[in-house]
């Protein structure tokens, strides 16, 4: 098959076979320049898509973490206000427990009294 590729050259002086030689090398130099390129493309097309699939799960990671965070703060605060509710209580329980404290030891003293003034 070669012979008939080359068949057309028959012919023709050295100076333009010579030529025609720097042409079909030049074109084999391109097309395996051409076929590096393509290569070359592929692969970066290929690392950009990954790129993008690992910007996207991030994107994503970064929404769920969002939402936990605002999950997170909101319990934080219905604790907060927990712990102050039950602080407060805790503060009227011992104010109760201060002035029965205070009902009891004036109970005791009248008992006292009312004692020595039986013994009397």
């Amino acid at each position: 098959m070669s012979w008939a590729v080359e068949e057309w050259k028959e012919g023709l002086s050295p100076r333009v076979l010579q030529k025609i030689h720097e042409l079909e090398s030049q074109v084999d130099k391109l097309k395996k320049e051409r076929q590096q390129r393509q290569y070359q493309l592929e692969t970066l097309e290929a690392a950009l898509q990954k790129q993008k699939q690992k910007v996207e799960t991030e994107k994503n990671e970064s929404a769920i973490l969002k939402r936990e965070n605002q999950s997170l703060m909101e319990l934080c605060d219905n604790l907060e206000k927990a712990k102050q509710k039950i602080s407060h209580d805790l503060q009227v329980k011992e104010s109760q427990v201060n002035i029965q404290s205070g009902q009891l030891n004036s109970c005791k003293k009248d008992i006292e009294r009312l004692e020595q003034e039986l013994k009397r």
